[in-house]
């Protein structure tokens, strides 16, 4: 699934990394992402509503408000029920799909637009990445009321867990100061207390 600043998304198949699907939309689409069951696509961008789209199809069967602004990231939980939306306005927004009609909970940025999403394959944890500065790595299992604020400097490229949970991948792409970031679990007490 692709998608690039342009009303279009495009699946490809990876084998010949052909072309299969290509699907429209009225506005430029800054960020998709494939539910895990592969039935739902999070379609956001240059407007203030996210979508949800029939992954097959291409129509849309669900629309999110509450954005203020324009969006760039989505992410999926790993049960495919729960997804995440960031926007220019701030804010991280969490929905689920059985009930569009209002946000989970609404989680705001210190400064910037929210650029990058992530829920770590376990799903006990949500990244949220700012444009610049800021990540914010909140506790899913407490209802994202606790959360570990990570204050770096530079531009944030993205984030993203390992496969194991184990790590916290942030890329900085800050013209001076490029570079890869890592933070590992701390276990305390036989559940995670942080990420070092």
């Amino acid at each position: 699934m692709a998608s690039n600043n342009a009303c279009v998304v495009m699946e490809y198949e990876m084998d010949g990394f052909q072309l299969v699907n290509n699907f429209r939309f009225p506005w430029t689409v800054n960020h998709t992402s494939l539910s895990p069951d592969g039935k739902l696509i999070a379609v956001v961008g240059d407007h203030r509503d996210a979508l949800l789209v029939d992954s097959t199809s291409g129509l849309t069967v669900g629309t999110v408000k509450g954005h203020r602004d324009y969006s760039f990231a989505s992410a999926w939980y790993s049960d495919g029920r729960i997804f995440a939306t960031g926007s220019q306005d701030k804010t991280c927004r969490v929905w689920d799909v059985r009930s569009l009609a209002k946000p989970v909970t609404v989680l705001k940025g210190n400064m910037a637009a929210v650029r990058s999403l992530r829920f770590s394959t376990d799903g006990q944890f949500l990244a949220v990445a700012e444009a610049a500065d800021f990540v914010n790595v909140y506790n899913t299992s407490l209802n994202y009321e606790r959360r570990l604020e990570i204050d770096l400097f530079g531009e944030i490229a993205g984030v993203s867990f390992s496969p194991d949970d184990e790590t916290l991948f942030i890329g900085v792409s800050d013209q001076n100061y490029p570079s890869l970031l890592q933070f590992n679990k701390r276990h305390k007490y036989g559940y995670l207390d942080s990420f070092v």
